[in-house]
């Protein structure tokens, strides 16, 4: 591409910025000296880089209401302190009352993570997703092949709401009495819809029997009539304090969530 093009596609960035600036102004005059004096969001959306899903624009919300953290794959793992600074931001200095960690269908990090594609240096990113992959696989497999990457999809959210759950940040708020919710959502890029996935975390309730309900759920919803098992609960475990030892449950998935603190 001549070098003329790329600045007259830029140019045409700063064209539509100023137009956009000029038109809120117009229409709520004020409104970027309100903004300038203070960011006051009830939500945190941590969702994928994909520029298909903007979460101001899916949620209907303004600049200022909602904390956005994004990376390939919505992901959360407790060595990205990147994604850990931004909840710690949110929670302890913006008191945030609600976290969504947002998937959405057709992603293509989540479809490389299913088929073993390799990408490049993301490969080790995706590794993350392929986890989850190989903790579910016989449920996966057990799946029509065409919804595999929307149950993975799910199967990922879920995994990562249980990361946010365990991290510190969200163990001290909710030590502290801080009131905070975490929710797994997915968008249909196909629809513009949000899903539900029914997974929502406060910390008063044990993480794990949360998670094996969500899981069985996201099973229950890909799998063809009269396919879906039913999963027996396992029995608690004698010592709540210390990580329970590695059970496989009916999917082939490896009991592996940590208990809340």
């Amino acid at each position: 591409m001549p070098e003329n093009n790329r600045d007259d596609s830029l140019d045409d960035l700063f064209a539509h910025n100023r137009a956009w600036s000029a038109q809120m102004e117009r229409d709520r005059p004020g409104f970027f000296t309100g903004l300038v004096k203070q960011q006051t969001p009830r939500y945190m959306w941590i969702g994928c880089s994909d520029s298909r899903v903007p979460a101001n624009q899916i949620t209907g919300l303004e600049p200022g209401e909602v904390f956005v953290h994004r990376n390939v794959a919505n992901i959360v793992v407790h060595s990205d302190l990147n994604a850990l600074s931004a909840i710690q931001f949110a929670v302890e200095h913006l008191k945030v009352e609600h976290i969504m960690v947002v998937g959405h269908y057709g992603c293509a990090g989540v479809k490389a993570a299913l088929s073993g594609k390799r990408i490049g240096l993301a490969d080790n990113w995706i590794r993350h997703i392929q986890d989850v992959r190989d903790r579910h696989i016989v449920m996966l497999e057990s799946l029509p092949e065409e919804v595999r990457a929307d149950a993975l999809c799910e199967l990922n959210v879920a995994e990562q709401v249980v990361n946010v759950a365990v991290s510190t940040v969200m163990v001290d708020a909710w030590s502290r009495g801080q009131k905070v919710r975490i929710h797994g959502w997915s968008f249909g890029v196909h629809d513009g819809l949000l899903q539900d996935l029914e997974l929502s975390v406060n910390g008063s309730k044990p993480l794990d029997a949360i998670y094996k309900a969500a899981v069985q759920r996201i099973r229950y919803k890909w799998s063809k009539p009269g396919q879906a098992l039913t999963i027996s609960p396992r029995p608690k475990a004698e010592e709540p304090t210390r990580a329970p030892t590695p059970s496989t449950d009916l999917d082939g998935a490896t009991d592996h969530v940590p208990p809340t603190a």
